[in-house]
């Protein structure tokens, strides 16, 4: 059976079986095929060396390691699916390690700049006229940063949010993040004060007085889209002078946790408010750490210059 036939009938077991979108199956096809022109002999009898010499190849045409780990992940079906069918006695994928794709820094805003929309909020929201739309917009955006800057919450937990939160006015509330894990977040009493103004007025007005959403919408969900947030976000983070493409509520979210290390707080304790199930992933904070620590020793250390 040529190199040519069973991709084929990789495609279509995936496809048929796994229920792969068009996409997929296109960028399957492109990888295998990418590989099987590549390797002498073709793809379906390569050894663990054609294809490590196929993935040095790739990486010297120049392919960012994401691309690369894309190709090997292909390669890994592929082979997987040969073994199960008994059209190979072995999965010579098993032994090579993935390329190293590195973790981009998060992007964060300073303290100082996350002050600047903060209070830019807290400004418009005071200055707006309840009565009118404008008004219902400035203050539920000056809740929403509030909130998102005092908890951490992923975006789409902060638009989701019951009104019930807001009800009873605590400084904790529980919120169920992936995989319907529960937390507990805390607020500030900014928070607490931006959520109170907001669901005053909110009561007032007809169309969200009776939803069960703290921030109500017409939409197909019920409560207002991420991607509406997101883009008042940045009208409001250029109104403060504050580049609009360097915001996002991530970016926010971010804010929250590298302004808590910065200030001294545990790495565990801020992987717990941001809701990560692996320490790993919040350890993409432990250059706001290392930060820290350099400034303590040369600080506090009696040698330090």
């Amino acid at each position: 059976m040529s190199s040519a036939v069973r991709i084929e009938a990789f495609l279509e077991m995936m496809s048929a079986e796994r229920g792969a979108a068009a996409n997929t199956l296109s960028s399957y096809r492109r990888d295998l095929e990418d590989a099987s022109d590549s390797i002498h002999g073709g793809l379906a009898g390569a050894g663990s060396a054609d294809i490590r010499a196929y993935l040095d190849e790739v990486a010297a045409r120049g392919f960012a390691p994401t691309s690369q780990a894309r190709k090997l992940s292909a390669l890994r079906q592929f082979f997987k699916f040969l073994y199960a069918e008994g059209l190979r006695g072995d999965d010579p994928t098993g032994t090579l390690d993935g390329p190293r794709k590195g973790r981009p820094l998060p992007k964060t805003m300073s303290e100082a700049e996350t002050g600047r929309l903060l209070d830019r909020a807290g400004l418009e929201a005071g200055e707006a006229s309840p009565e009118t739309g404008d008004g219902l917009a400035a203050m539920r955006l000056h809740a929403l940063v509030e909130v998102l800057y005092a908890t951490g919450l992923r975006v789409s937990e902060l638009v989701s949010l019951p009104v019930t939160v807001a009800q009873r006015d605590d400084r904790f509330f529980m919120v169920r993040g992936k995989g319907g894990k529960e937390r507990m977040v805390p607020l500030s009493a900014k928070a607490r004060a931006a959520m109170r103004a907001w669901l005053e007025l909110r009561a007032k007005a007809p169309a969200h007085a009776a939803s069960a959403f703290l921030f109500p919408a017409a939409s197909d969900s019920g409560h207002l889209p991420r991607q509406v947030f997101a883009r008042d976000l940045k009208g409001l983070a250029a109104r403060a002078g504050i580049a609009s493409a360097k915001i996002s509520p991530h970016v926010l979210r971010h804010a929250f946790a590298s302004h808590l290390l910065q200030n001294g707080a545990d790495l565990r304790a801020v992987q717990q408010l941001l809701g990560h199930a692996d320490i790993s992933t919040t350890q993409i904070y432990t250059h706001v750490l290392e930060e820290r620590l350099v400034r303590l020793v040369n600080d506090h250390h009696p040698l330090a210059d």
